[in-house]
């Protein structure tokens, strides 16, 4: 049981003010027996940045608070979705670990939230099984990410630079001819299956716990369309309602893209090899007024809001917004004869002090994984209690059992 001792963090005023509208997936479904159910996933990237707080997590925080009693509201840990790529065993411990403590100073509240690892509670994977067994190859091989990752491979594989889609799927699949080498087609090495594959078990982990809505990111409304069509498919040839029908849900405007402080016409990314591109939720102070010290902006005079001629002066004026509860052309107004230099030690401020109760909370439960090691168990009891039932009424459906 979580221990009397957890107190809500203190929310910087931040998820009060964001609003959430729905993102249409197709006609709406018809009134349901289905329980109101708000499900997301992170990947376990270690401590999150600024982008990912404010652009998603302090949202998650609105979310949980605003839901209703009879709702339930999951917030996953997706690190069975990290091993599509290479991980370092002990790595991806301390980012797991990291991640739920960051995700708990930020103000996930394990008494209106769910909050547990993916790879906890195997029915995930188990119903992922099952919608692979009724998901065309043509589905996955139309998604954006494998695109891009096929992409990503012909720029630093020359041999690979002719493949087409299609025959790179189609390649992977069946993995090369006989005479291919273990590791695989050299046109689709640093390919795996997982990469093609992973929307599916992005599908069971919404349909498991039978979401009826999901907060996404904009870039992320293609696999939440596969997601609908995979439960369609199944209602439609089993005749039976299994699952609802879920909708997307993303900040609304008021929610800012933060961009890279280095790149500023690239969002913030822990994929960036470079740290000074990003704030993290446990930068020291010195840290962050360093990072906004050198964050790249443009040599015009004065403070102006012009997302396509001074990317880098807007990405602060955004930031700064985002922490002063204001618009980006009050912000604008207020410094507009700034100089960079004294508009970026505002913006330094301003951050420090938004974050810190969020990086004091982290520090405190870095000192007590015991305690963040409690929540997540008990948060994947209750995971599995209720997939359980999910997978119960599918395997019934499908004649498992």
């Amino acid at each position: 049981m979580v221990r009397n001792m957890w107190k809500p963090t203190r929310r910087l005023g931040l998820a009060s003010k964001l609003s959430s509208r729905p993102l249409s997936t197709g006609a709406s479904p018809k009134p349901s027996r289905f329980r109101p159910c708000t499900l997301s996933g992170i990947q376990p990237t270690g401590v999150p940045h600024l982008g990912n707080y404010l652009g998603a997590l302090a949202n998650w925080v609105r979310l949980q608070d605003t839901r209703t009693a009879d709702s339930h509201v999951l917030y996953s840990i997706v690190d069975l979705h990290a091993l599509t790529v290479p991980q370092d065993p002990i790595v991806l411990r301390r980012n797991v670990r990291d991640m739920a403590a960051s995700l708990l100073a930020c103000g996930i509240d394990p008494k209106r939230s769910i909050l547990f690892r993916q790879s906890k509670v195997p029915q995930h994977s188990e119903l992922a099984w099952l919608l692979f067994c009724r998901t065309p190859i043509g589905w996955l091989s139309r998604m954006h990410q494998w695109k891009s990752k096929l992409q990503m491979l012909q720029q630093n594989n020359p041999n690979a630079a002719a493949i087409t889609t299609a025959n790179a799927t189609i390649s992977l699949m069946s993995g090369g001819d006989e005479n291919a080498k273990l590791d695989g087609d050299e046109n689709t090495q640093g390919l795996n299956i997982g990469l093609l594959a992973y929307p599916v078990l992005q599908a069971a982990d919404i349909l498991i716990y039978r979401a009826t809505e999901v907060p996404i990111g904009e870039d992320q409304l293609q696999h939440l369309e596969l997601t609908v069509m995979a439960a369609r498919s199944l209602n439609s040839h089993y005749k039976k309602e299994i699952f609802p029908i879920p909708k997307g849900i993303f900040a609304s405007s008021s929610s800012k893209r933060i961009m890279s402080l280095r790149t500023p016409t690239s969002k913030m990314s822990k994929s960036d090899p470079s740290d000074a591109s990003r704030i993290n939720l446990d930068d020291t102070p010195d840290q962050i007024r360093s990072k906004i010290r050198k964050a790249t902006v443009d040599s015009s005079v004065g403070i102006t809001y012009d997302p396509v001629n001074r990317p880098g002066i807007a990405n602060l004026i955004n930031i700064y917004s985002s922490f002063s509860n204001e618009e980006v052309a009050q912000v604008a107004a207020r410094f507009a004869t700034s100089g960079n230099k004294d508009f970026k030690e505002a913006v330094g401020e301003r951050v420090i002090e938004g974050l810190k109760p969020i990086r004091e909370e982290l520090l405190r439960l870095r000192k007590d994984m015991g305690f963040v090691e409690e929540i997540l168990s008990e948060g994947e009891e209750r995971a599995r209690h209720l997939a359980s039932r999910t997978l119960r009424d599918v395997q019934k459906v499908v004649g498992l059992i």
